[in-house]
């Protein structure tokens, strides 16, 4: 089986970003052998203009091209609510955020929020230094899942005071 076949079949499969050295392992092959046969595959999906790419912001992951994802959001719609998505919102531009500060932001409905963000593996949950509240931060998977690249992407789009409006936080 050729190298680079094996490692589309594990981009294909993990649909996330995936570094060269976990693939190397999966493959069980020398990191230079995989990142040379992935460097192959990104010019391979490049030359062929089809409406995937190989793109490698955050590891190596096999994608839908922008331009076709109007296609992909009628196919497979986002499936998080706006009261979900307020929430999410907050505690990106607050990371790292205290639960207990969400509560006041938000209400007490975070919490189920919260629960549902942890599921979908769009944010992180860890002990504050104190242990009586917990940090509140985004994933990797959440960059990925929203195409941001970079910390200020959402930010210099819409803007701080903008997001702040939509979300009635003006504080």
């Amino acid at each position: 089986m050729e190298l680079k076949s094996r490692i589309e079949a594990v981009l294909f499969v993990t649909g996330r970003a995936v570094e060269l050295k976990e693939i190397s392992e999966i493959l069980g092959a020398e990191e230079t052998e995989v990142e040379e046969a992935i460097l192959e595959l990104i010019m391979d999906y490049s030359a062929r203009e089809g409406a995937l790419e190989i793109d490698d912001e955050n590891g190596y992951i096999l994608q839908v091209k922008d331009e076709y994802m109007d296609i992909v959001e009628k196919l497979c719609p986002v499936d998080i609510s706006n009261a979900v998505l307020k929430t999410l919102i907050v505690i990106y531009l607050k990371q790292p955020l205290r639960q207990a500060e969400l509560k006041e932001l938000r209400g007490a409905t975070a919490y189920d929020h919260v629960k549902e963000l942890l599921d979908k593996g769009l944010i992180s949950k860890t002990k504050d230094k104190n242990g009586r509240s917990y940090n509140l931060k985004t994933t990797p998977k959440f960059a990925e899942y929203f195409k941001i690249k970079g910390n200020s992407e959402i930010l210099s789009k819409m803007g701080t005071e903008r997001l702040s409006e939509l979300l009635e936080l003006n504080k």
